[in-house]
């Protein structure tokens, strides 16, 4: 078997570049039944984008990789469960959900759907919104400031009842259009604000926590399914070595993010200066419509996990 591709789309500050890293040194072929790998952690650095990682990962060019659950809602809208807003404040119950029948549930969704297969669920952080204009208080601060998303109609819907001008790009895009003033505000976890510079362009940062992300590290379905058993138990291994480690990571480096912007001036709102039920108000119909378009049983099991 040649090398395999496992490649992402953030820089080496990134806690997803460590989780491959580490995915990588468990399937080393030194080990037995180990896997030779070439690793992209970045294929944006080599003037790729997201969405370019995503299309090789379906066409097999790449065995594994990883993508943002909200870049798949469209497609697999089982996902949808995972973009509620202002839904999820515990990410252990998040996980434990992952881990039972609702990560089964949506693993076999995307495999329906796609030429994917998921291998594990990580963790992608609560989501809150940086900008260059000023404190954002409540929704009324947000009014006519372009804010920069993902190409998820939920994100899309939420950042305009907020009040935004929802704009979409690839994260290829994203620190040119922050640095360059495009948008005047940026919705990420703290970790990815810290890890692509936004602080240094952003002076405010709203402890909004209006999602908490989901990344799905997958793999060609057609690579897996080639796989000989003892070489799939290896990745198994090294999967939940690298899902084990990812976890742990993206709650240290929350922390150590939100120190970073605080050293750097960049100034935080957070409650009581933060009005988050007038943001999750303003937010409510989106969270209507989208529960609506859900199975009940799906959104209790992974609301009430």
């Amino acid at each position: 078997m040649s090398a395999v591709r496992i490649a992402g789309y953030q820089g080496p500050a990134s806690i997803n570049t460590e989780a491959l890293e580490a995915l990588a040194a468990g399937l080393d072929a030194e080990r037995p039944e180990g896997l030779a790998q070439e690793l992209c952690a970045d294929v944006t650095a080599a003037g790729g984008t997201a969405q370019d990682l995503f299309a090789d990962l379906e066409a097999g060019g790449t065995q594994i990789g990883y993508m943002a659950s909200g870049y798949l809602t469209a497609r697999v809208p089982e996902l949808a469960v995972l973009d509620l807003p202002f839904c999820v404040d515990d990410r252990a119950r998040a996980h434990a959900a992952l881990d039972g029948a609702v990560g089964a549930r949506l693993r076999d969704a995307i495999a329906a759907r796609t030429g994917l297969r998921v291998l594990g669920l990580w963790d992608n952080g609560f989501r809150h919104v940086s900008s260059r204009t000023g404190p954002l208080r409540h929704p009324r601060d947000c009014r006519g400031l372009r804010v920069r998303t993902i190409d998820n109609p939920i994100y899309v819907e939420t950042m305009a009842a907020l009040g935004f001008e929802p704009v979409v790009t690839d994260v290829a895009e994203l620190r040119a259009a922050v640095a360059q003033g495009r948008v005047d505000a940026q919705e990420n976890p703290l970790t990815n604000t810290v890890s692509f510079d936004l602080h240094r362009h952003h002076g405010h940062v709203a402890l909004t926590r209006h999602f908490h992300g989901v990344i799905l590290l997958v793999a060609h379905a057609g690579f897996l399914d080639a796989l000989a058993p003892a070489r799939r138990d290896r990745l198994d291994a090294a999967v939940r070595a690298a899902t084990t480690l990812q976890r742990r990571r993206a709650e240290e480096q929350e922390a150590a993010a939100l120190a970073t912007m605080r050293n750097a001036g960049v100034r935080i709102t957070a409650a009581p200066d933060l009005d988050r039920d007038a943001f999750r108000a303003a937010a409510a119909p989106v969270l209507a419509r989208a529960r609506g378009a859900l199975p009940d049983d799906l959104v209790a099991r992974y609301l009430g996990a």
